[in-house]
């Protein structure tokens, strides 16, 4: 099987390309994942995320290109792959009348060398529930235990899908914090959500899909080159007018405006300047072009 070139890449993908007859959802698709980090795949629907993310899974066969996901070709699901990758889906279906410690036992049972299954449920914040049903649970806590299950075999790549869909924002700050604690731990994670937010809070790099391609990577604060670099000072003029500019320098054109306005006696109200977020940039990348439909 093939193997990585380097020890402290978890996952590489190289020119992936995935056809189903003549559409192809994914076309040249190219990204690393690095050991120990969070990276976020990023995209609208029908971008190629979920069949790039399948195939990196082994649920789906590549058309083409060169995939390694811990040093192995995750075609076929080889077993010393199974034992090393824990899945959040987005959907899942659980043993309905199974407790939450029963499921998570049972899961354990299946991996050389699983988590404590009680040190599993307080990781993902489901102490007190122990002995609730599956059933019973709230579907915040269903995925709470969806989590847990993907946890319990002690992974070193986690792929999350979706993973806070559902939840109410106490609850989404908890995942979060676990989320933190497993990348402290070393765990790799590939984090796909529709939370721009989550993204921005989680991934310590993201990638940008739209049409099956990778159309921009990076930390959230970098992503998008220039145009993340770039800044937008507003302030209302004595007029009442709100006034915006964008520079990439930002100093220099407050120096500016604020030299002119004590020139003339003048104070700006509601001077700000801010950058684009993470969701900026995604909207603005991923914004369907005249035609495009």
């Amino acid at each position: 099987m093939p193997t990585v070139s380097s020890s402290d890449t978890a996952i590489e993908v190289i020119d992936l390309h995935k056809s189903y007859g003549e559409t192809e959802a994914v076309a040249g698709l190219s990204f690393e994942v690095r050991r120990g980090e969070v990276f976020g795949l990023l995209g609208p629907n029908g971008a190629g995320k979920t069949t790039t993310v399948e195939i990196l899974e082994g649920y789906r066969a590549r058309t083409s290109g060169r995939v390694t996901v811990l040093g192995l070709d995750p075609e076929g699901r080889p077993r010393d792959l199974r034992e090393r990758v824990g899945i959040v889906l987005q959907n899942s279906a659980l043993y309905a009348n199974l407790t939450v410690h029963e499921a998570l036992s049972h899961f354990a049972s299946l991996y050389p060398a699983p988590r404590n299954v009680d040190e599993t449920i307080a990781l993902v914040g489901l102490q007190g529930k122990e002995d609730g049903r599956s059933r019973t649970l709230s579907g915040g806590q269903r995925r709470r235990l969806d989590l847990a299950l993907a946890l319990i075999g002690d992974p070193d790549l986690v792929f999350l899908d979706e993973p806070t869909t559902g939840f109410d924002p106490q609850a989404r700050r908890a995942a979060w914090e676990t989320i933190r604690s497993l990348r402290s731990l070393g765990t790799t994670i590939v984090l796909t959500t529709h939370y721009l937010d989550e993204a921005q809070e989680l991934a310590d790099r993201v990638a940008i899909i739209k049409d099956g391609r990778v159309v921009a990577e990076g930390t959230p604060q970098d992503i998008g080159g220039a145009t993340a670099h770039q800044a937008r000072v507003s302030w209302t003029d004595e007029y009442g007018a709100k006034q915006e500019i964008e520079t990439d320098m930002p100093t220099k054109l407050l120096h500016e405006i604020t030299g002119t306005a004590l020139a003339a006696g003048r104070e700006l109200t509601g001077l700000k300047v801010s950058r684009p977020s993470l969701e900026d940039i995604y909207l603005d990348l991923t914004m369907e072009e005249p035609g495009d439909e």
